[in-house]
């Protein structure tokens, strides 16, 4: 079976600890329910990722050389 996460054109995904989520959080003025959502069954989420997990997403941006964004797992 193909492992999705290791393509080349999936980009990284890293679950965030409770420290450094409590401070995106506090950054952006916004509750964990107002981030978006990425189903718990999704290829590219790390094995370790759980319901409720705050996922980091590190994709290549032509403008700023890296973006992140913040995903909420859900069911």
């Amino acid at each position: 079976m193909v492992d999705v996460s290791q393509h080349n054109l999936v980009p990284e995904h890293n679950v965030v600890d409770e420290d450094a989520v409590d401070e995106v959080l506090a950054e952006y003025d916004i509750k964990r329910t107002d981030l978006p959502k990425i189903k718990r069954a999704d290829p590219a989420l790390p094995d370790e990722a759980e319901v409720g997990n705050v996922i980091e997403i590190v994709r290549d941006s032509r403008t700023t050389d890296q973006a992140v964004v913040y995903r909420l797992v859900v069911e």
